[in-house]
């Protein structure tokens, strides 16, 4: 199956759709302070899995420019981040069915490529510290003695275990009950 590009008019409103799902789930799950879970990128991984790669990689961009200018410009670097995952998503989509399986791999691939990209932007940039949740444990690992990348990383992997495992299956989950009509809407067969 070829995906349409993203300059047709069903694309862009679904990438303009998953930027808001990332943003309004971003902003509730954080709102709840739901631990080690954050649903910021199940936009991406969505529409990643429907338009391949570069519209994941798109909407990931977007979303992380989007909520830095309108809430936290701490969010901005972390872009590339979500740029990654829409990447990988969208290639692993291109290869295999996203089905349960595929998006359990998928977001265990996840888990350790987003906190390889984000730890050192979090160092570099704010000495670890991001104001989320893991914050805490970071200052323990940093005083018990661990380099600050470790501290850093350690948290992130953790949370992202999580998060990316649960936001991989749900949008394998919501794909499979999408009627066929509405995916063919946006895709194109061979």
């Amino acid at each position: 199956m070829t995906r349409k590009p993203f300059t047709s008019t069903n694309a862009m409103i679904l990438g303009s759709i998953g930027v808001v799902i990332n943003i309004v789930l971003g902003t509730v799950v954080s709102a709840l302070q739901i631990p080690l879970l954050f649903l910021d990128t199940i936009g991406t991984i969505f529409v990643s899995v429907i338009l391949g790669p570069w519209a994941g990689a798109l909407t990931g961009g977007l979303t992380n420019v989007i909520q830095g200018l309108l809430t936290n410009p701490r969010d901005i670097p972390f872009a590339l981040v979500n740029i990654a995952v829409g990447l990988i998503v969208g290639f692993i989509a291109r290869k295999w069915k996203f089905n349960i399986k595929t998006a359990v791999i998928t977001g265990l691939i996840l888990a350790v490529v987003a906190p390889l990209i984000g730890t050192p932007i979090a160092v570099f940039l704010y000495g670890g510290l991001t104001g989320g949740g893991t914050d805490l444990l970071f200052v323990w690992l940093l005083a018990s003695g661990n380099k600050i990348f470790t501290a850093a990383f350690l948290p992130r992997i953790a949370g992202n275990l999580v998060d990316k495992v649960v936001s991989c299956v749900l949008v394998a989950i919501l794909i499979k009950k999408l009627p066929k009509s509405q995916l063919e809407s946006f895709q194109q067969t061979k």
